[in-house]
């Protein structure tokens, strides 16, 4: 065998192409050496496509942002279970737009005040016990006033109706105490009430009260029981305007009478009066009945830099009651067998 005809280690069988060894580059066809391939090449690319598959991930997370893409101011961006157009609610009622505590609304509904904020209700009107006076609730109405409709004719003189006998009923108490011990008693005015109005504007800016009205609620026949006089002798009065008021009329109207401060005469003055928190006003309203049990209150019209309104004036929101006692036994508080009790009057 000759050497040509023995097949040597290195070579490659037949049929097979020779793989190109370390230190060797393949060639083409033509005869012309193949670059080899880089290792860093074949990275590259991987790394490319991993940097776009970042890129279109972090946009399809923006575009589920509200307002097109872009976060809000506060940083919410919410959950994927919520809309991205809602707004946050409040619970507010007090900033609410429709009334009732614990309703929901958006801040962006209602009136909103310079600030962007809801403009607040009104305060709950005065709801504290009755008897004695009163003063009006918080408002924007330009008036301040009190209201005291238990008030004896010049401190002294005024009439209870009460469904007790005389030993049951304790002695009169002096006028600043007169609305606690009504109460107590369960007594209505007799024959007529005083109500005594104090008002005066909330600044030095000019309010007209220019009209006052009567407005009756309800009637019947006048109460069962005693009367019992409160008259304990008189003082002085202080300087009021006077109006009187008759309840049995279908119609009834204040009408302005001529008053009395301590002996000197105040001639009677009708309506309109100006009023500022430096210049007051005290009404002193006399309502009467012969026939009925009368409930009724008061409107006080006002006029103030273009403005109008009208101010309810009754007994801690329940109207005046005042029933007649024309053929009801009559008491007074007297001496009788050296004993202070209640005594008839004889009337």
């Amino acid at each position: 065998m000759t050497p040509s005809e023995t097949a040597k280690p290195s070579e490659t069988p037949a049929g097979t192409k020779p793989r190109p060894t370390a230190g060797k580059q393949a060639r083409k066809p033509d005869g012309k050496q193949v670059p080899p391939r880089r290792w860093y090449r074949r990275r590259s690319t991987t790394v490319a496509v991993g940097v776009t598959c970042a890129l279109l991930a972090t946009l399809g997370t923006l575009s589920a942002l509200p307002g097109g893409g872009h976060p809000s101011a506060s940083g919410y961006v919410g959950r994927p279970s919520e809309s991205a157009t809602a707004a946050p609610r409040t619970t507010d009622s007090t900033h609410s737009s429709t009334p009732g505590a614990g309703s929901t609304t958006s801040p962006t509904s209602g009136t909103a005040s310079p600030s962007g904020r809801p403009a607040k209700s009104s305060p709950a009107p005065d709801t504290s016990p009755a008897g004695g006076k009163t003063s009006e609730p918080a408002s924007g109405v330009p008036l301040a006033w009190t209201v005291d409709s238990q008030v004896w004719a010049l401190g002294c003189g005024h009439d209870y109706v009460i469904d007790k006998p005389p030993t049951q009923v304790p002695p009169p108490p002096a006028e600043q105490d007169a609305g606690p011990w009504a109460t107590a008693q369960g007594a209505v005015h007799g024959r007529e009430t005083n109500v005594e109005i104090s008002v005066q504007g909330r600044n030095s800016t000019a309010v007209v009260l220019t009209a006052l009205r009567v407005r009756v609620v309800g009637r019947a026949a006048p109460m069962t029981g005693t009367a019992y006089a409160m008259d304990q002798g008189c003082g002085g009065s202080l300087s009021k305007r006077y109006f009187a008021v008759d309840l049995d009329k279908d119609r009834p109207v204040a009408h302005s009478v001529a008053g009395n401060d301590a002996g000197t005469p105040i001639p009677a003055v009708s309506l309109p009066y100006r009023v500022s928190s430096t210049d007051p006003e005290v009404l002193l309203v006399t309502a009467r009945t012969e026939t009925c049990a009368c409930d009724w209150y008061l409107e006080l019209d006002w006029s103030s830099q273009g403005r109008t309104g009208t101010v309810r004036m009754d007994d801690r929101g329940r109207p005046f009651r005042t029933s007649g006692i024309k053929g009801l036994p009559r008491y007074w508080y007297g001496t009788e067998n050296g004993e202070r009790q209640w005594v008839p009057t004889g009337d």
